[in-house]
């Protein structure tokens, strides 16, 4: 077939992903499209892999995703005659410990909370679903029934058809060789067989889709490694519909087929392959079966499953799968290029993303857009750090030896760390700070006491840091503390322009005048928060923005993409600004003492910036709180924030102490501020959030997003952000856990946490009701929270929980 010279949309690689993706392109948009495959429709890491469809993620998004591709994998043969091998057989998780049961318990309120069928079984039953199985450890297993199996390559062969009878063309053996650019967006393909003109590029290239990125200047921030599994001969007794079997605790996993066992894992010293290209020709290929480095996988298997010990081996398969620095699959628009989408890096969870993840990249691609939150593996989430593919090894190898370990709330990587520290890190660490790392970056979590050892220890109860972050709450509370937030992502908007665009791009009225600071979301067309920040007016042409720091490429990248072609300027200015909160009722009174700057709140109200100077250097002051007390963040240059700090600690004396971020998340649920990427996503919007009040709507100003909110507006909400508390001391709160009104589910926690102040749990999240969530309907209900699987009377909370001055969010 000879290659077209043009196309709308040319998807690059022929594996699960790329094959869905184009499906969904030609079946749901009428796309027309091109896929480009350098071998053979599933010739890279799709056709050995071993085919485990499993649902339940701690997303609803992507848990959403995943169901899709079962409903899809069930229906597929009916509409292209192709058979996909799908059997739901469900699925067991073993669990021989208490720290795995109450993960389990966990889930399985998660899976409630997601609208999932999961149940907790005991030993016996576990026994009679799969008798060759040793169960004499056993405390329990999970039991999903609608999870499955099927034929990686059959499935894809299955999808690469439906998009060839909806219109999609499809060309093995073509090799693309580079893009032809305009600035940063593509114009064309260039391949060993000609150039293809087109508006959009989808990378789908598997363990290539990295060199496919840096062809077009982009990053994909991916490591292939080698995985294994074996299949052995067929096995006495073993019933064609067994489960198939998840063992975390020995790391291994088992699917029936034709009667034997597929048999695999996840070892703690994963060998990983190559950093540099991948060499070429590496279709259908496999490495050497490497038995020594199995035997840890075999000795785990045996235990379990003793039949195994007297059976025979088919066949080893050793093959290439590509993994991130976090365990997460990558999907979304590269920041570098304006019309590069990438869908890659699976982690071994290809085959059950596949179906879902081509939907949602379908959807993204022609909206411009993703159709619902996807911030867990939108490609936004890392930064130039990830451009070290040293780094990127070790850190993916890390998170490959963490696949089946006990998920422990608040767990940190440790590898590649220190990577990035901020200028007082040595003072906090004589300070005995804890550090956890985000982005790169090192930030104090806790501080521990004298004659406490400064590290985490982790566990599914309250944690060795409970009691110290307590005392860091009071002490704000109290007197005054000081957060080191220099990692915070910090941007300049300059020009002309300026002011017109942010107007734009904000959904609250930010051209105000100079030395304003406003607190503000940005929009997406239907409504729902991509991203919410501060922006302090600095002068009539120059704007200060500061967002979290896990969030800085993905707002740069989401503000560059709706700015004007011309008239303003956008700069990425994180690293040169050091950032120190001063907060709590002290706050001004310190503060005082090394300025000369008139501080009082007449002088300096709240919403407001200025340039003081302290310790010798001009620093931007902006009068904001995300703790619910009296504060200023610090804006340092760089080299300063040292003599900042000290000034700031000598003014305070005993007054003043440093505090970590956990404290933070405490101080900022008891004032009922809402988070990024947790409680305010892409699929809610301000009226839901309970933020209506920090949108123009009053004004004629349009704005991104505009319209949605207009259309629902003075309608019934289906759903409200709302608070609660617990009572019962021992109660943990992580998130997901399902929301109870008068015993029947109407949501789930979206974030949790505790609450010093109060001396209870609280947790935030959504309620909802198909007739409407009125102030009426939800006072008139009776609250519970099913935590670990235990059901727990709540009391609503719909005002702060500690609200000392009345202060909003970073308003």
């Amino acid at each position: 077939m000879t290659l077209p010279t043009h196309a709308q949309i040319v998807v690059i690689g022929g594996g699960i992903i790329g094959c869905s993706t184009a499906y969904h392109l030609a079946r749901d948009h009428k796309a027309d499209v091109v896929l480009l495959e350098q071998g053979k429709i599933t010739s890279g890491s799709t056709w050995h892999a071993a085919g485990l469809v499993g649902q339940l993620r701690a997303s609803a998004s992507i848990t959403r995703v995943l169901k899709y591709s079962v409903d899809l994998y069930k229906g597929l043969a009916a509409e292209t005659g192709l058979d996909t091998g799908w059997k739901m057989t469900g699925c067991l998780r073993l669990a021989t410990n208490p720290d795995r049961w109450t993960e389990y318990r966990r889930l399985a309120t998660t899976a409630r909370s997601f609208g999932m069928e999961m149940h907790l079984i005991p030993p016996d039953e576990v026994k009679r679903m799969w008798p060759l199985m040793d169960t004499s450890d056993l405390v329990g297993a999970s039991w999903l029934p609608t999870d499955g199996q099927a034929s990686p390559s059959d499935i894809t062969q299955s999808l690469a058809k439906g998009a060839r009878m909806h219109g999609a063309r499809l060309h093995e053996g073509v090799t693309v060789t580079g893009f032809a650019m305009d600035g940063l967006r593509i114009t064309a393909v260039h391949t060993d067989q000609g150039t293809i003109h087109c508006e959009k590029v989808v990378n789908c290239g598997g363990m290539w889709a990295r060199e496919i990125g840096a062809m077009a200047g982009i990053n994909v921030p991916l490591q292939p490694v080698k995985h294994q599994y074996i299949v052995t001969e067929k096995i006495d007794g073993l019933s064609p519909d067994a489960p198939t079997l998840r063992d975390p605790d020995r790391r291994t996993y088992f699917k029936e087929e034709v009667g034997g066992l597929v048999m695999g894992g996840y070892e703690p010293n994963p060998q990983g392959w190559v950093q540099g290209d991948i060499p070429k020709n590496w279709e259908f290929r496999l490495f050497d079966d490497d038995y020594d480095h199995f035997a840890q996988h075999l000795e785990q298997a045996i235990a379990r499953v003793p039949a195994l010990e007297k059976t025979g081996v088919k066949q080893m398969i050793n093959g290439a799968e590509s993994f991130t620095p976090d365990g997460n699959f990558i999907l979304g628009p590269a920041p570098e290029c304006a019309n590069m989408y990438v869908g890659a890096g699976f982690n071994a969870f290809g085959i059950a993303s596949g179906g879902g993840a081509g939907w949602v990249l379908a959807e993204w691609v022609m909206r411009d857009e993703a159709p619902l939150d996807l911030w867990v593996v939108d490609i936004r989430r890392f930064s130039g750090l990830h451009r070290d593919r040293g780094w990127v090894f070790d850190r993916t190898m890390e998170a490959y030896g963490k696949h089946y370990t006990i998920g422990f709330p608040h767990e940190e990587y440790e590898s590649g760390r220190p990577r990035i520290t901020s200028p007082i890190y040595q003072r906090l660490k004589d300070h005995r700070a804890v550090f956890g790392s985000k982005l790169g970056w090192e930030r104090p979590n806790w501080f521990a006491p004298a004659g406490m050892e400064p590290r985490d220890v982790y566990s599914m109860g309250r944690q060795n840091w409970f009691a110290p972050v307590g005392q860091e709450h009071a002490h704000v509370r109290e007197k005054v503390g000081i957060f080191d937030q220099s990692s915070f992502a910090k941007y300049e908007l300059t020009g002309p322009k300026a002011a017109e665009a942010l107007e734009w791009i904000c959904a609250n009225r930010v051209a105000r005048d100079t030395g304003r600071l406003t607190y503000t979301q940005l929009l997406n067309t239907r409504g729902g928060i991509e991203a919410d920040l501060t922006v302090a007016r600095l002068s009539d042409d120059r704007f200060y923005i500061v967002t979290g720091t896990g969030f800085r490429t993905h707002d740069l990248a989401w503000i560059a993409d709706h700015l004007p072609a011309q008239g303003c300027t956008l700069t990425d200015v994180t690293e040169d600004w050091g950032t120190l909160s001063l907060m709590g009722p002290l706050a001004r009174d310190v503060l005082a003492k090394v300025t000369t700057a008139d501080v009082s709140n007449t002088a300096f109200p709240f919403g407001h910036a200025r340039e003081i100077t302290i310790a010798g250097a001009t620093v931007r002051a902006l009068r904001v709180t995300y703790v619910g007390e009296l504060g200023w963040e610090l804006h340092t240059p760089l080299a300063h924030t040292g003599a900042v700090f000290d000034a700031l600690m000598a003014a305070g004396g005993t007054a003043i102490r440093p505090v970590g971020y956990r404290a933070l998340e405490s101080l900022r649920l008891e004032k009922g501020y809402r988070a990024w990427s947790s409680d305010i996503t892409p699929n809610d919007t301000p009226f839901e959030a309970g933020l209506g009040w920090a949108v123009k709507l009053k004004s004629a100003i349009p704005f991104m997003g505009r319209d949605a909110l207009l259309a629902a507006q003075g309608k019934p909400l289906s759903k409200r952000f709302a608070g609660f508390t617990l009572s019962d001391p021992d109660a943990v709160l992580v998130g997901r856990e399902t929301i109870l009104r008068d015993g029947e589910p109407v949501g789930y926690l979206t974030s949790g946490g505790y609450g010093y102040t109060i001396g209870k749990s609280i947790g935030f999240g959504y309620v909802r009701n198909a007739a409407g969530v009125t102030d009426g309907w939800l006072a008139d209900g009776r609250y519970a929270l099913v935590v670990a699987g235990e059901t727990l009377p709540a009391t609503l909370a719909v005002e702060p929980l500690h609200d000392p001055a009345g202060l909003r969010i970073r308003a």
